[in-house]
């Protein structure tokens, strides 16, 4: 199903003349401005729609006539007002706050302040449009570009990605879906304006260029200098079998469908053994022009690269059936050679590796802001105007739907493992944390808890699961909640499988090609198509009939890509998951995630609208949040560079709309030293030096975990629970249950960010640059950030670090957590960061609310709550309370407090509480501490609170 160039047929009937002239209609929500048009690929209508005083809708089509084709992720809207001025050859759409200027000559359009400043600009000649065709249906390949807008400007978003990139201006992301790769068509500019880029199908952010080959790059030499390969010498484990020494005019073993690729690794003379194997590639690589050359690295097992003998890629490491891509630029000069070698251990049967390059691009080129697509309907996307960044992501919600309040309980820790095979597993582990009263809220239940050969099920094994009902009915007993593993994926001998292939819901490329899967002897099955409405409330239907009985509280949707087959070629991806029901996977390639989520959030509410949905899901899109669904980072490794990925990729996820992320805590996939230490730990006693580092790598993931929007373990073989990491009393177990319990004593602060995140579009974990966006020296910090608006969360990601460097921003002063100790902002200091310990500060004019300490989210009420207060500016913090579980806070039944600090005076104001909810305390004591420069560790005030107003002189 290859996509299929027609742009000869489109000259039919193309009978416009060039010079026709143009004019605009107006409308009930904007302008339709006609572009004269000098080719039938050149715009030739461009439409604007005021969604919003701040929020722009633009298309651009070389059609008659627009598409009908509803968006997928924009939420119905209000009309808004606004005003229509033509000024020359000008067509001015007003707003209270904002002008979208359209060129009718050009079609361009420019969007400006009140005031006429302008924020963004499309480029002179900078919308392309590519026709083409695929299964029937035609589209066009389409490209946007906007003039930068400095060389201060930086760009956020784009969803979650493991290159460990964060700023991305100058960069490039390719938007897919994959197991560790989350893309959302979302980029969020610190001049307050972001694009949301409207299309379903494979984008490219940046150079919207296919990476090549590094021979149609580079001219190539082995390491005998003979033109026009490396050099690949493949050298086994055991010495009797013979190295392997070939030519290699390409490294790309990428992929299991594409057979010519294919056959190059797998049918290597004498049937080459690649597990732990050597494998390394040498020559030279001369470039045919000056520049920064952009590399993409695709790889499993252990690789380095060095380029021009420098290390330009430190050893990285990837489990062999869940390969990564990692980016990396290098400067290179016209005609000079320079060495390559590349150094692969591969650690399975199949592994995977591939290095490809972009040629350069000027830099004023390079840093535009730039969207392609590969399939639209035309050119489609909003622009987002704000004061600042969380207006503009306040501006992507109003668009594509509100955040929910999550349950309370999911704010507490989740234990999960890969995997729980029986109900002893389940309950006896739940009863482990209560019996070690480590607090804990959440146990998972992960994939094939049914029967082996019954995938899609919705069934467990009588076997090992026997009476599922009465487990569930325990952990609720031990006040524990249960997440249970769905998947999108039903064998063919299921009768799930069988109702939705009946009506022609389930994707047939997979039955076709007998593509069988990894478990016991490999079963044949497949998905079924989200895209279509009743196949949705299908798949609930089963979910209801076989789960909800059993009272499951929360849904874990994985391999939501879809994920039919691992390590396919994009093509093959594509022909996998489709063609769906509202047209070609080439189309509609990336919200698969955001459709399933729909199914069940939809089908909850209608079973019982009363009970807070939530679903964990491993893919996502622009809009997931309306459906109560969190995303997590997928199966990604148990690697320090890994760890510190997570960062950058949670906060990017967070600036790109969607507010709650999680994390695989300690990574999933395990090197084979850390089970080695393991096991030898098992029989010994005795912790070798893997086991040292895999238990602080396990310490150090718990505290940056303890400071996300979700708290959550996860992982392969060895264990996750605390306990089968290390003893009690061990520096990693103290460290982990410590953080656990201060998590829970946060809960007053962390259940208030939830509610702000719904009514106020407020984002819980944030980049620095959300919050110091006039501070320039935090544009490219991706590796600290803030935990609302307090805590400034400062993550340890070095094996043996004691320290670490930490930002302090401008324009406010901080608080060491543990101690009080003041720092003054705008400076970097080298900080202690011992074992036990994440560098953790309050920033000046803080409020921060600590409640009782819990075994679980509802233990108890907050009956008394330490507020402390950091002195230096003033400051504001809003306690939100509710019922914790239901929506009854959709109908105003919530509950809040203001506290203003007044700096100067010394005050607190403790305001009149508003609101109300069933089982609301109705009084209750704050013991106020205040925290100062010169009085790091005060004592606290005890005020009696019932509800009035009341001001502590502190």
């Amino acid at each position: 199903m290859k996509l299929k160039n027609t742009s000869v047929y489109w000259l039919v009937g193309w009978m416009l003349a060039a010079c026709s002239g143009s004019g605009f209609q107006q409308t009930e929500s904007g302008v339709v401005v006609e572009v004269g048009q000098q080719r039938p690929t050149d715009v030739r209508k461009v439409k604007v729609e005021v969604m919003g005083e701040k929020l722009i809708h633009v298309s651009a089509t070389p059609e008659k006539d627009f598409s009908e084709e509803q968006s997928l992720i924009i939420v119905p809207r209000q009309k808004a007002d606004f005003k229509v001025e033509e000024q020359g050859d000008e067509v001015i759409v007003k707003t209270s706050a904002l002008c979208a200027i359209v060129s009718k000559k050009t079609g361009e359009v420019r969007f400006t302040d009140i005031d006429g400043k302008q924020i963004l600009a499309e480029e002179r000649n900078g919308r392309t449009f590519i026709p083409m065709e695929v299964e029937g249906t035609k589209g066009y390949s389409v490209r946007q570009v906007f003039q930068s807008a400095g060389s201060d400007e930086a760009f956020y978003g784009l969803g979650q990605h493991q290159a460990d990139e964060f700023n991305y201006k100058g960069k490039n992301e390719e938007l897919f879906q994959y197991n560790t790769k989350v893309s959302v068509p979302f980029i969020v500019s610190n001049k307050h304006y972001g694009v949301l880029w409207d299309s379903y199908s494979l984008c490219r952010f940046g150079d919207p260029r296919d990476y090549s080959q590094l021979g149609k790059v580079f001219k190539l030499y082995d390491k005998e200098g003979k033109e026009g390969a490396l050099t690949g010498t493949y050298t086994p484990e055991k010495k009797e079998e013979a190295t392997i020494v070939r030519r290699e005019d390409s490294l790309y073993f990428e992929h299991l469908d594409r057979a010519a690729h294919l056959d190059k690794v797998i049918n290597l003379p004498d049937g080459f053994p690649f597990m732990n194997s050597h494998v390394m590639y040498e020559g030279e690589i001369e470039p045919a022009e000056t520049g920064r050359f952009r590399f993409i690295l695709y790889y499993a097992g252990y690789m380095k690269v060095y380029i021009d003998n420098e290390l330009v890629v430190p050893e990285r490491w990837r489990t062999a059936w869940n390969p990564n891509s990692y980016k990396f630029a290098v400067d290179l000069e016209a005609g000079k050679r320079v060495p390559l070698k590349i150094e692969w251990k591969p650690d399975g049967v199949v592994s995977y590796c591939g290095l490809r390059a972009l040629s350069p691009v000027a830099d004023e080129e390079q840093e535009k802001l730039s969207w392609w697509g590969e399939m639209q309907n035309e050119v489609n996307y909003y622009f987002v105007y704000g004061d600042d960044m969380d207006d503009v992501i306040s501006g992507y919600r109003t668009l594509t739907g509100k955040a929910q309040v999550m349950p309370k309980w999911a704010m507490g820790y989740w234990q999960s493992r890969e995997k729980y095979n029986t109900r002893e597993e389940v309950l006896s582990t739940l009863k482990e944390f209560r019996d070690r009263q480590i607090p804990i809220d959440n146990i998972v239940i992960d994939w094939l808890h049914w029967p082996q050969d019954a995938w899609g099920s919705h069934e467990f094994d009588p076997v090992r699961f026997p009476d599922p009902k009465g487990m569930v009915d325990s952990i609720h007993a031990m006040h524990g909640r249960v997440m249970v593993s769905v998947w999108p994926k039903f064998y063919a001998t299921t009768e799930h499988f069988k109702e939705f292939d009946a009506k022609g819901w389930m994707y047939r490329q997979a039955i076709k090609d007998s593509i069988k899967d990894w478990v016991g002897p490999g079963y044949l099955g497949s998905f079924y198509d989200a895209y279509e409405p009743e196949a949705r409330k299908l798949f609930w239907k089963q979910m209801q009939d076989h789960y909800y009985p059993l009272g499951i509280d929360a849904w874990w949707m994985d391999a939501s890509e879809p994920n039919i087959r691992d390590c396919t070629d994009l093509q093959y991806r594509k022909d996998l998951c489709g063609p769906t029901a509202l047209g070609p996977s080439a189309k509609f390639f990336n919200a698969y995630a955001l459709m399933n989520a729909e199914a069940i959030y939809d089908g909850q509410r209608g079973v019982e609208p009363d009970k807070r949905v939530f679903l964990l899901t491993r893919s996502g899109f622009a809009g997931l949040q309306r459906y109560s669904t969190a995303t997590w980072s997928g199966d990604i490794a148990t690697r320090w560079e890994d760890m510190k990925a997570q960062i950058s990729a949670g906060l990017n996820f967070a600036v790109s709309g969607i507010p709650y992320w999680t994390m695989d805590i300690g990574g999933f996939c395990v090197e084979n030293r850390y089970v080695a230490g393991q096991v030898e730990y098992n029989k010994t006693g005795r912790e070798n030096a893997d086991y040292k580092e895999w238990r602080e790598l396990n310490t150090r993931w718990y505290q940056f975990g303890a400071f996300c929007p979700l708290f959550r373990a996860h992982g392969q073989y060895p264990f996750r629970e605390i306990w089968n990491i290390a003893p009690e009393g061990h520096p990693c177990y103290n460290s982990v249950v410590y953080y656990t319990k201060l998590r829970y004593r946060m809960m007053p602060y962390i259940y208030s960010l939830a509610g702000m995140t719904h009514f106020d579009d407020y984002t819980i974990m944030r980049p620095l640059v959300m919050d110091f966006t006039a501070d320039a020296d935090v544009n490219n910090i991706g590796d600290q950030y803030m935990f609302g608006p307090a805590l400034m969360v400062a993550p340890v990601y070095e094996y043996g670090a004691r320290s670490r460097e930490v930002y302090f921003p401008a324009g406010c002063g901080w608080y060491d957590f543990y101690s009080g100790q003041y720092v003054s902002g705008g400076q970097r200091l080298e900080v202690d960061a011992p074992y036990e310990r994440i560098p953790l500060y309050v920033r000046a004019g803080s409020i921060l609310p600590f409640g009782p300490d819990m075994q679980y989210s509802d233990e108890k009420q907050a009956e008394e709550i330490t507020l402390y207060v950091y002195a230096g500016k003033n400051g504001a913090f809003t306690l939100y309370e509710d019922e914790g579980v239901n929506y009854n806070y959709e109908k105003g039944q919530y509950a809040t407090i203001p506290f203003i600090y007044d700096d100067v005076e010394g005050t607190l104001s403790i305001g009149d509480r508003t609101g109300d909810f069933p089982g609301m305390l109705k009084e209750r004591t704050f013991t106020v501490v205040k925290v100062s420069k010169d009085q790091p560790q005060a004592k606290g005030v005890v005020v009696k609170y019932d509800g009035k107003a009341q001001i502590v002189k502190l």
